[in-house]
């Protein structure tokens, strides 16, 4: 799905290890208040590979959904996922995103995360989709209140980011809810 501004959202894609590993090598200082210690192994190529094959394993056995940003050159520059997808009664599943420094703040990750909700209804018929922010992250909260998900709660210690385990807002979307283009 083509973003604007030359970027698209696609599927992850089993040769995609060295690319995420050049992009978190981009993108580490930009992303490590956001996310836990990453050892250096994180960053090769070979480890992304490695989570590359285990993300898509998710998905075949239907426990995840995993989209990358990518560039008009093909450079990864972000990422989606829906994870922990449950049935049953509950439809529901945990959305999680980056963007590369050099594309945030212009509302790609916005359209990215709102074509994945409509996957996530219209694909994989789930009904809700929820999400953490930790306390302080603005710009991220600013993209789920523009696409209509409302905050629920706090959740205190949540995750272990940054070495810490930090309070996060959560945050849901019931899917067949009508969201309000102007928001």
């Amino acid at each position: 799905m083509d973003l604007g501004g030359g970027i698209r959202l696609r599927p992850l894609l089993p040769g995609d290890g060295a690319e995420l590993a050049a992009a978190y090598t981009r993108n580490r200082e930009h992303l490590a208040p956001w996310e836990p210690l990453r050892s250096d192994a994180f960053f090769t190529a070979e480890r992304q590979a490695a989570h590359v094959e285990e993300s898509l394993r998710s998905v075949t056995e239907g426990r995840s959904a995993a989209f990358v940003l990518a560039d008009a050159r093909g450079r990864i520059v972000g990422r989606v996922n829906l994870s922990d997808i449950v049935r049953g009664a509950f439809w529901s599943a945990h959305l999680g995103y980056w963007i590369d420094q050099q594309v945030a703040g212009r509302g790609v990750m916005r359209r990215a995360v709102q074509s994945v909700c409509t996957q996530a209804r219209d694909d994989l018929g789930l009904h809700r989709i929820q999400a953490a922010t930790l306390v302080h992250n603005a710009a991220s909260q600013r993209v789920l209140n523009a696409l209509g998900f409302t905050r629920i709660g706090l959740a205190p210690r949540y995750l272990r980011i940054a070495g810490e385990w930090q309070d996060h807002l959560l945050f849901q979307r019931i899917l067949e809810d009508p969201v309000d283009a102007d928001a």
